[in-house]
């Protein structure tokens, strides 16, 4: 998928968010008005740092579980991003989380994971953009350019961090050595940018993020292109299987980011198997039904939240309550 996004944003909310809660919404609101037949008890979802993507539509979603089935009630854990909510979630701390397609198929048995932590989908609502940026008046151009030069790749514990290091080893650059690596949360990488003692910062998110519009208002930021690095990795392990594709920034993301190609990932909503399949199909029909209310402002990207869409969640199994809603959602 390359180009502008915001069509598939506008077809999602006419088409999933009106059309599917016109046609089905008495499946929800029958559960709703049932006071004390849905669901019920505590959900945890794991989402991402408080002012990023993965919190604003974690925040969007227990809203609707809450307004949708009283007796259910959401609780978001804000983190630090995928790897920290398996971890989580693997340790029985939380019930739901938010992650990158490509951290999910590292929980199935690798370093990062050596026993495999045992997951099922809810679903695949969304792709986000990997964003590298670096300040306006940098010379740096490229990824391979950033030799000898301080990055933030992300928190630790966050997928693009995991993400930047396979970047910057496709650029032949050896993290830690030929990169220095500083692993700071958005909001003290933006800082850093802006002080100049980091080169550039990436993340993985929405488009345009909150943070780095502010950021691009002041110093100014460029956007390194990263899909030459994309058949290197591709070889290796997959792209498709990985959730990763070639995407470009749309023209009213950022000022100077229209038409830079990069990678886009997607994500999934995920749980431990032994999730109540109530609970589960529960908000596996909020995903479709109450698609328009959840879409954050930074969601210029992709929307998976469609049945179509949303069951593509490759390596990654559904869940039995979530191929039950979607069954009786979409046949």
């Amino acid at each position: 998928m390359t180009g502008p996004l915001l069509d598939r944003r506008t077809a999602m909310r006419t088409a999933a968010g009106v059309a599917a809660a016109a046609a089905l919404g008495g499946l929800l609101v029958g559960d709703a008005s049932r006071q004390g037949t849905g669901p019920s008890g505590i959900l945890r979802l794991a989402t991402g740092e408080p002012t990023a993507f993965y919190a604003a539509f974690g925040r969007l979603l227990a809203d609707e579980i809450e307004a949708a089935y009283p007796d259910l009630h959401c609780r978001i854990r804000t983190t630090a991003g995928s790897v920290t909510n398996l971890k989580l979630l693997r340790d029985g701390h939380v019930d739901l989380a938010l992650v990158l397609t490509d951290t999910a198929r590292e929980a199935q048995g690798t370093s990062l994971f050596p026993r495999p932590v045992p997951l099922r989908a809810i679903g695949r609502p969304y792709e986000t953009y990997l964003q590298f940026a670096v300040r306006e008046d940098s010379s740096v151009v490229s990824v391979s350019g950033l030799a000898g030069h301080t990055v933030s790749l992300g928190a630790v514990g966050s997928g693009a961090a995991l993400l930047g290091e396979r970047l910057l080893r496709a650029a032949g650059l050896k993290p830690g050595i030929d990169v220095p690596v500083r692993h700071l949360r958005l909001a003290a990488a933006a800082d850093a940018v802006r002080a100049g003692t980091v080169e550039g910062l990436l993340v993985a998110g929405g488009v345009p993020l909150p943070t780095l519009t502010a950021l691009d208002k002041n110093p100014g930021l460029r956007f390194l292109p990263l899909t030459d690095l994309l058949p290197r990795r591709g070889h290796d392990e997959g792209l498709a299987a990985a959730g990763l594709e070639e995407v470009t920034f749309p023209e009213s993301a950022y000022k100077r980011a229209g038409g830079v190609a990069t990678v886009g990932v997607s994500n999934l909503l995920v749980c431990r198997p032994d999730l109540n399949v109530q609970v589960a199909e529960a908000v596996t029909r909020l995903l479709v039904l109450r698609a328009s209310e959840l879409v954050p402002g930074s969601a210029v990207g992709a929307q998976f939240l469609d049945v179509r869409s949303l069951i593509g969640t490759g390596s990654v199994a559904l869940h039995p309550g979530a191929v039950r809603a979607y069954r009786a959602l979409h046949g």
